[in-house]
């Protein structure tokens, strides 16, 4: 493989690193996504992206007069990086079913579309669907359609040539909106890397389920493997060596990988005896922060103390240690929820079944290596347990908290249990939750409320945390 960055000069390699993070961060970039200076730094260096990133990952870069979309390879079923509402909160199925197929109804239309002819068009096609539908009439109905279009909007698909979408969305009768439609940008969102007609399982859209075999030669399958390593690392807090095969781990410990991404991305390798991890301390490239602010991460970034802690005791106060499931059982149970919501049996699906192989084998075959290594359990901790920490979290600190997500605590504890799943300082499993190596960064973080000056007329009630890392070993 050629050298990262090799026609980047020493003086340009932090400007070249900040496009990779550019373009790593958002796979679509456009005019004024996301934000106006974004296209031209990543067109700038656009010849240099598109050989290390398919060199280094794997990844496709497309560039044209106003896009740039990163076609990234899959390993993995990924729920961390959600489209999300006007309100910031993630899509449901309803408004990914919307967005879907608004895009399917501007291909119908010209140049410009009302906001009410679009949303009509879409009614027509979800009417035929069952369990969705789209009644105007319903406001609820309106605001998810409203933020799948939104969503495109804030892309440059569309553009707001007169009214309000929001006035639409409050009342219909009364309002409109009319969008320009971008054909560059919009076929540029909608590109899928397979015939989707073809599939009869979400995991046909990962690319490790088509991994090469022997015939492909000893030199392509190290190369692959290498690029997965990379992947695993760049798109995860952590790659823990436990949860790769014998080939891939090979290629997590070698000297190579962290060398590659150090100056790809600008960032920090950091190596541990459990696994390896891209540091990213400014946020320069990491899509969520932890710790963070907002109720949710305060409170999951608490109970991770608590849990971490709860991992110290011996003796007849330890916790039960328990295996943690598979990368083949995770891909397995998410395959399994997503899979379940596929239309029923058809011609395609029948042709489709006579050229794929079996969803899983891959993974399968892959994971028999790591079990050969022995089994490794993790600390437990109950369901019960956890919600008793939460009360008292929520008892202590309760007043910095969200109102709603404070009267709501098994809410809360939800969605603080999947924050720490996805940055994997925790695995959720049945009854509970195991304890990750990662976890220990967060042993003895303490925390205070603090109350604002009540000279200031909105005085608040906020919660600060000290995050600092008592015992940095994962």
């Amino acid at each position: 493989m050629s050298r990262v960055a090799e026609s980047v000069s020493p003086l340009e390699l932090a400007d070249y690193q900040k496009a990779v993070r550019l373009v790593l961060r958002h796979p679509l970039v456009t005019p004024g996504y996301p934000d106006k200076a974004a296209l031209a730094t990543v067109r700038r260096w656009a010849e240099q992206l598109r050989t290390d990133l398919m060199e280094v990952l794997g990844y496709r870069l497309v560039t044209t007069a106003e896009t740039a979309r990163l076609q990234r390879a899959q390993d993995g079923l990924d729920a961390t990086r959600p489209a999300r509402t006007r309100a910031g909160r993630p899509f449901d199925r309803r408004r990914y079913a919307y967005l879907v197929l608004t895009l399917a109804a501007l291909g119908r239309h010209g140049a410009q579309v009302a906001l009410g002819e679009l949303a009509d068009a879409v009614a027509a096609d979800a009417v035929r669907i069952d369990g969705l539908g789209l009644d105007t009439a319903r406001k609820a109905d309106r605001d998810a359609f409203v933020d799948a279009v939104t969503w495109l909007t804030e892309r440059g698909a569309l553009t707001l040539a007169d009214g309000s979408a929001t006035a639409w969305a409050g009342d219909p009768e009364r309002a409109e909106a009319l969008y320009d439609i971008d054909r560059e940008i919009l076929t540029a969102v909608h590109h899928p890397t397979r015939v989707l007609q073809h599939l009869t399982s979400v995991t046909a859209l990962l690319d490790s389920s088509s991994a090469l075999g022997m015939s492909a030669g000893r030199a392509a399958q190290r190369r692959d493997q290498a690029r997965r390593a990379r992947r695993l690392v760049l798109e995860n807090p952590v790659a823990y060596y436990a949860d790769a095969d014998a080939e891939l781990l090979g290629q997590l410990r070698a000297p190579a990988l962290a060398e590659d991404l150090e100056r790809l991305t600008g960032l920090t390798a950091e190596r541990r005896a459990e696994g390896v991890a891209l540091v990213d301390t400014s946020g320069r490239l990491s899509d969520i922060r932890f710790p963070g602010g907002g109720t949710v991460a305060q409170a999951a970034l608490l109970l991770a103390a608590r849990i971490s802690a709860a991992v110290q005791r011996t003796g007849r106060h330890a916790l039960e240690l328990l295996p943690a499931p598979t990368a083949a059982e995770r891909l397995a149970a998410r395959a399994q929820r997503i899979d379940g919501a596929l239309p029923v049996r058809s011609v395609s699906t029948e042709f489709a079944e006579r050229d794929e192989e079996p969803a899983y084998e891959t993974y399968e075959t892959r994971d028999k290596a790591g079990e050969e290594r022995g089994e490794i359990r993790y600390p437990f901790v109950t369901d019960s347990w956890l919600r008793g920490r939460l009360k008292e979290i929520t008892g202590e600190y309760g007043a910095g908290f969200a109102a709603e997500l404070r009267g709501d605590p098994d809410r809360l504890l939800d969605q603080a249990l999947d924050l720490l799943a996805a940055m994997s300082l925790i695995a959720r499993v049945d009854g509970g939750a195991l304890a990750l190596p990662l976890l220990a960064r967060y042993r003895g973080v303490t925390a205070r409320v603090k109350s604002r000056t009540p000279e200031r007329s909105s005085a608040r009630t906020a919660l600060f945390a000290d995050d600092t890392l008592k015992d940095p070993t994962p």
